[in-house]
């Protein structure tokens, strides 16, 4: 479990194709390494990875073929800036919200302004996540916690902070870019327990909407 209060920006160091899938070393930067185990996980860009060899300056991640099929992880190449974070232990600082690191979509960079020393992104998310992202709500971006300011469909939209800007890859987004989305998981076990009983059909399609809700007392 992790956080996405961003610890370290990284790179990929070297890609060893093999099989449909990918293992990747990758440069970790100052994240801090000497409490990290094989067998550890590190969230690269929201991406939940198990340490599979460490090395002086980072470690080695097995990337299958399904996480480069949903993730943004296929698109990175050698010298590719990377978003770090360790898994979350029971003492640490809670700072952001509630991150598994298991990405449920990639979204894409609709549009990208500067608001005074802010910068304001437009991301559009795919049609079936535009229902768990909330105005004022929580979402993670390449393992950023972030909250939306505005919705517009399946678009919204994040005010992005100087200090952010630079110590995460968000600095590097150029209209069009794809990035690693994460839902807020509070709604989607909302989605899970509204669904009651129909929940044991067998299917995984939701008729959850606004009607739905304004029935079950939950909108007026």
């Amino acid at each position: 479990m992790f956080t996405g209060i961003i610890q370290a920006k990284g790179f990929v160091a070297e890609q060893q194709p093999s099989g449909g899938d990918l293992r990747m070393r990758l440069n970790t930067g100052k994240l801090d390494l000497t409490d990290v185990m094989i067998g550890d996980s590190i969230a690269v860009n929201g991406t939940c990875l198990t340490v599979v060899v460490l090395h002086n300056d980072g470690f080695w991640a097995d990337v299958s073929g399904e996480t480069l099929q949903y993730t943004s992880l296929g698109d990175l190449s050698v010298g590719s800036e990377i978003n770090l974070e360790k898994a979350m232990t029971p003492t640490a600082r809670f700072g952001g919200h509630i991150v598994s690191g298991h990405v449920d979509g990639l979204g894409t960079i609709k549009s990208i302004s500067q608001d005074a020393r802010s910068w304001r992104f437009w991301i559009e998310a795919p049609r079936e996540l535009a229902k768990y992202i909330a105005h004022k709500g929580s979402i993670t971006v390449d393992g950023v916690s972030l909250t939306v300011n505005k919705v517009d469909g399946a678009k919204f939209e994040l005010n992005i902070i100087p200090h952010t800007m630079e110590e995460t890859i968000m600095g590097n987004y150029r209209q069009g870019s794809h990035v690693n989305l994460e839902v807020d998981v509070v709604a989607r076990y909302l989605e899970r327990l509204l669904m009651g009983d129909k929940a044991a059909d067998g299917h995984n399609d939701s008729n959850i909407d606004a009607a739905f809700l304004a029935q079950h007392g939950f909108m007026k």
